[in-house]
């Protein structure tokens, strides 16, 4: 009986040991690789994100060509219950806020659907011009 289990352990230590070196410092190099990319294009995995989302969105309605949606999470739908575009919004819902075609598309990732769709209104402020200064005239240096 103890010379198998010692044979076992030799087993072990013999084959099993290097293996799973091997694949612990091969997981460590992947890990290493994607940091270092990472830090390269800190934005590269939200773009990727996106692009993946708008895929799958895509394949549900026609989206707006040649411009790329910012998305948003839906963290608290609670506090979006008063605005109607957000009636039916649940936690991890997506948004899609095309800002040149002033479209919104609320997508639910978890029924894979589009909730809603809704134009956006951005508003557009004029440009705020300070109040004219009187300019002294030679007849108001006079006085």
């Amino acid at each position: 009986m103890f010379s198998i289990l010692k044979m076992l352990k030799r087993m072990i230590v013999k084959y099993a040991m290097p293996i799973i070196t091997v694949i612990a410092v091969l997981l460590a190099g992947f890990f290493y690789y994607q940091i270092h990319l990472l830090k390269q294009n800190p934005q590269a995995m939200a773009q990727k994100e996106t692009a993946a989302l708008v895929l799958k969105v895509g394949k549900l309605a026609v989206l707006p060509e040649g411009e790329t949606p910012t998305v948003a999470t839906v963290s608290d739908p609670a506090a979006l219950k008063d605005q109607a575009f957000f009636a039916k919004a649940e936690k991890g819902d997506k948004v899609l806020i095309y800002a040149q075609a002033k479209k919104a598309i609320l997508y639910s990732v978890t029924m894979n659907k589009i909730i809603d769709v809704a134009p956006l209104n951005i508003g557009q402020q004029a440009a705020v011009t300070p109040p004219a200064q009187k300019e002294e005239t030679t007849s108001d240096k006079k006085k």
